[in-house]
């Protein structure tokens, strides 16, 4: 991963699993965000291929990864939701792009999107006259609207007090177990770390390199890296 000649991380190696929550973990400017980008197919690698089951994403054509993204969905820090649009309008939109569902039918869907997030009633309810973690589970609702295979998160719990922070985690646990989507993660919020992740990968931003991947809890019981040991305990031992 690079910025022109700037290398952020190199030799990065690593495996996603079906049904995974897998967390990308590290200190700041490490450039965890910036990884998920390249998972997701904004940001191209100085080197190196992403691998989405057998294909390649970055030597596919502009229509493949384009009809790959599709079955992604993406959740950015701020909820990123149109503050012109209600609710139901936000989620709505994707639908009515890429599918030929009846206006009746995209309402209807994206009441049950909003449903599965604890916001049924909600639909005609501007982003603003809402609280930031309800902002949260709207903005997952539309990420989940084309019934992805994959769901991409930066830093979910970002701006959350502790309590919504936890009512997140446990929405992602329901969602992996209802919805059998793959999770990928970017925080460095331990709670949420340990609560929901099950594969992991540690950036570690001073030798530019991934240290450590694997089950968080696995990596915690057996870390011999200071580094890692001191992430995953917050310099508590």
């Amino acid at each position: 991963m690079a910025y022109g000649d700037f290398v952020i991380m190199r030799d990065l190696n690593f495996t996603v699993h079906q049904g995974d929550i897998f967390i990308i973990m590290g200190g700041s400017g490490c450039g965890k965000s910036t990884l998920l980008r390249m998972m997701v197919g904004l940001k191209s690698p100085a080197a190196g291929k992403v691998i989405f089951q057998e294909g390649s994403l970055w030597d596919a054509s502009t229509e493949t990864r384009a009809a790959i993204s599709r079955r992604t969905g993406i959740l950015y820090q701020s909820g990123a939701l149109f503050s012109s649009m209600t609710l139901a309008e936000n989620i709505a939109l994707p639908l009515s792009q890429y599918t030929a569902l009846s206006q009746r039918e995209i309402r209807e869907l994206a009441s049950l999107k909003l449903a599965l997030v604890g916001l049924a009633g909600f639909e005609d309810f501007y982003p603003s006259e809402i609280s930031g973690g309800m902002c949260k589970r709207a903005g997952l609702a539309r990420a989940m609207a084309l019934d992805p295979d994959i769901l991409f998160f930066d830093e979910p719990s970002a701006g959350l007090d502790p309590v919504s922070a936890h009512l997140l985690d446990e929405l992602i646990l329901e969602l992996r177990e209802s919805l059998r989507a793959t999770f990928v993660v970017v925080t460095h919020e331990l709670a949420s770390i340990f609560a929901i992740g099950t594969n992991s990968v540690f950036l570690d931003v001073e030798t530019r390199t991934m240290t450590a991947s694997g089950d968080p809890r696995e990596l915690l019981a057996h870390a011999t890296d200071p580094k890692l040991r001191r992430f995953l305990t917050r310099g508590r031992e």
